[in-house]
């Protein structure tokens, strides 16, 4: 059986659209971009 990755299409918007000016979106860009910096450094 092969092995399949899911990736959450929301990180990809995150991580690629410009800073939001909402604060609560805003919060999820940082949160997510945060993540994924701590998972390259893994």
């Amino acid at each position: 059986m092969k092995r399949k990755v899911y990736i959450e299409t929301s990180v990809i918007s995150y991580l690629t659209s410009r800073p939001s000016k909402n604060v609560i979106e805003a919060g999820h860009q940082q949160t997510t971009y945060l993540f994924c910096e701590g998972v390259k450094e893994s």
